[in-house]
């Protein structure tokens, strides 16, 4: 659905997916295909309203000159890529994601015991990387696309599953960038947005 004007200002949600690193990242007006997984299975319909949020947190180190008070210099010494959000959604296929991804195992109904579905609550000590889709509304063309393109990510969080009477249980979903060894000019990947149709 386009947004209206003003473009610059963005009030839509965005659609989350995930794939193996070194997946190729779709042109920006293209739907995701291969191996992109769309969290959620309904995808926005199953993220929270508190929406999902994109944190650029650095690190600076000042330098203070004998002869002044104010820092005369500064570096930086440290920065992240950080996107996370929380997913209404229990089914154990997205549960996964949160624990490693982890293999779903579905064991069929037999004669006298019931068919269920079943993954391991321990991470364990190698942490998976994935690549990053994160895909939204331009704020240059009415109906038109944004996305973040992050070739390495790993699942950062750790969730607390909640249970309660008054509000859907929700999984936390924070992703945190790694740099990408093949890319200096951008190591922890872009944001494209859309200006303009590709042409016949």
């Amino acid at each position: 659905m386009p947004e209206s004007a003003p473009l610059e200002i963005i009030c839509a949600p965005l659609t989350v997916y995930i794939a193996p690193v070194g997946e190729a990242f779709p042109d920006v007006d293209e739907v995701p295909a291969g191996n992109w997984l769309k969290l959620g299975t309904s995808g926005d319909k199953n993220i929270t309203e508190e929406g999902l949020t994109v944190q650029h947190p650095q690190a600076l180190e000042y330098f203070r000159m004998f002869g002044s008070t104010g820092p005369r210099k500064v570096t930086r010494t440290e920065e992240d890529f950080i996107l996370s959000f929380m997913l209404a959604d229990l089914t154990l296929e997205q549960y996964a994601h949160i624990l490693n991804t982890k293999t779903v195992t579905d064991t069929p109904a037999a004669s006298g015991t019931p068919g269920y579905r079943e993954i391991s609550l321990h991470r364990g000590r190698t942490v998976t990387q994935r690549a990053l889709l994160v895909r939204g509304a331009s704020p240059y063309l009415d109906d038109g696309n944004s996305q973040y393109q992050v070739p390495i990510v790993v699942h950062s969080g750790s969730p607390e599953v909640v249970y309660a009477k008054d509000a859907p249980a929700a999984l936390l979903f924070e992703f945190t960038a790694l740099e990408d060894p093949n890319d200096d000019d951008y190591p922890f990947g872009k944001l494209l947005a859309q200006d303009a149709d590709a042409l016949p």
